[in-house]
This record gives structure tokens, C-alpha cells and sequence, in this order.
């Protein structure tokens, strides 16, 4: 949970940066990429990404920029068909969640609001959702890109071809 803005907005950038490395990595012609038939691709999974941000801030009452929202905050567009759009859209939904955040104050971070009509959770709690939630479907993200034979951009340490890239073993599995 985050009990100042100025370390969740720290923490955001670094967390955004990481997933546009994600999404910048990403061809389009492997959006269809799926571990099987029926579950979110690529392309549903970056889409996700750009819709969660304004979903979990519509919450308490956040108005973030990017694609069409519902009342909700969920996205109402279909994914576009290019990551270059996707990866637009992100950077535009990322930038303004840190934009509505300006007229909060840390001690807004202890309020609490209910969240998807039965969780209270305090706004600290919220915007950690917001940021783990991304974290999340990024790492299921590296798995569909080592699956279609992506290389993974590295943020949390290096990666098996780092390691080589740097002359070491990989740690062993």
C-alpha cells in the first residue's frame, strides 16, 4: 500500500517504463499469440493493460484520458490491430492517471472507498492494485512472447540471453 503520492508516482514511472518495454518489444504479428485457443492474446492482454488503469480509477472517482470509457472505466473500443496504437493508448491512459492524481493529497490515500461494490479498501490499497495489476498481466505477457520466440526485455534482472550477453551462466533451474 502506498502512504505518500510521491512514491506511488515514482514507483508508476518505473512500472510504466517496464511495461512499455514489454509492449515495444511486441510485433504485430504476433498479437494472436495465446497459450491455447479461448484465452486472451497478445493483443486482448496489452488492451487489458491500457483499460485496467482507468477501471480500478474509476473506482474513486479518477477520470483518466485515453480510449472511450464506460461508467465503469472500462475501455469500450476492440483492441486496434497495430501495437503502435496499443502502445499509444497506454502511454496515454499511464501519463493521466498521474495527471488525476494531482489533486490529491497523501492523506487521501487513507480514505477508504468501496470498491467493485463489496471491497473497502483504502486508496493507498487501490493504487497498488493499479500498479501490481499491471505487473501482472506483464509477466503473463513474457510468457506469450517467449512462446512466439520474442526476445523478453529485461527489468528486474537480467534475463537468460542477459546473462549470456554478459559472458555468465544462467542461474540454473
Amino acid at each position: 500500500m502506498f502512504n505518500r503520492l510521491e512514491d506511488f508516482r515514482t514507483t508508476w514511472k518505473e512500472e510504466v517504463e517496464d511495461t512499455l518495454k514489454v509492449l515495444r518489444a511486441i510485433p504485430d504479428q504476433a498479437l494472436e499469440q495465446s497459450v491455447a485457443p479461448g484465452y486472451r492474446d497478445l493483443r486482448r492482454l496489452a488492451w487489458h493493460l491500457v483499460g485496467g488503469i482507468g477501471t480500478l480509477a474509476a473506482q474513486v472517482g479518477l477520470c483518466i484520458g485515453g480510449p472511450a470509457r464506460d461508467e465503469q472505466g472500462e475501455v469500450v473500443a476492440p483492441p486496434p490491430q497495430h501495437m503502435a496504437a496499443i502502445v499509444e493508448a497506454y502511454t496515454r491512459s499511464a501519463e493521466s492517471l498521474l495527471q488525476a492524481l494531482a489533486s490529491w493529497e497523501d492523506a487521501d490515500l487513507e480514505k477508504v472507498e468501496v470498491v467493485f461494490g463489496h471491497l473497502h479498501w483504502r486508496r493507498g490499497q487501490i493504487l497498488l492494485a493499479v500498479l501490481v495489476h499491471q505487473v501482472h498481466h506483464r509477466g503473463q505477457m513474457t510468457v506469450l512472447m517467449r512462446q512466439a520466440g520474442i526476445l523478453v526485455p529485461e527489468f528486474y534482472g537480467p534475463t537468460r540471453e542477459g546473462w549470456e550477453a554478459m559472458g555468465l551462466s544462467a542461474p540454473a533451474v
